[in-house]
């Protein structure tokens, strides 16, 4: 097994789903985010194309999502029109990713982020913050280094873990 699959399903706790690549690495040099294409090999869809794998960063998320974070952005969404029209922009940016992942066509047209079909309704931070630091210009996985910082986990793991698990 090459050290990014072997990271990755430590990170993941499993292997990962279908044909993927490092997307994002960390400062360690680890798989921080995969890319995974939208099919599975038995040409099941798999919508979410970028994959939060850090396991500092996921616990983190983790905490902001169960302080209500994730509801907060779908309020904050629906009184800023300025906020709507950039998560509009990053839904279709994230297709076009995804396409890209394809090969040219998205298999999964119906849904953006995280699966979800309207881009103003925030399931998933952990996928926000992987699609950002994949290149998307997601507003929410923008903001969310501040909301890690502030939290006192900081963006980055301070020991390497993942390089500690192999």
């Amino acid at each position: 097994m090459n050290p990014d699959a072997e990271i990755v399903a430590l990170q993941l706790g499993r292997p990962p789903r279908g044909h993927w690549r490092v997307a994002v690495r960390c400062p360690h040099d680890r798989p921080c985010v995969i890319s995974v294409a939208p099919l599975l090999e038995d040409g099941t869809p798999f919508p979410t194309t970028f994959w939060l794998t850090c396991p500092h960063l996921g616990e983190a998320v983790s905490k902001l999502e169960s302080t209500g974070e994730t509801a907060a952005w779908t309020d904050r969404i629906a009184g800023d029109a300025a906020l709507t029209a950039a998560m509009t922009a990053a839904d279709a940016a994230y297709r076009v990713a995804r396409a890209a992942e394809a090969g040219g066509a998205d298999p999964v047209p119906s849904v953006g982020v995280a699966g979800q079909a309207d881009p103003l309704v925030v399931k998933c931070l952990h996928a926000r913050l992987a699609a950002f630091l994949a290149g998307i210009a997601d507003p929410i996985g923008a903001a969310m280094p501040d909301g890690l910082r502030e939290s006192g986990a900081g963006t980055v793991c301070r020991d390497d873990r993942c390089g500690r698990a192999i």
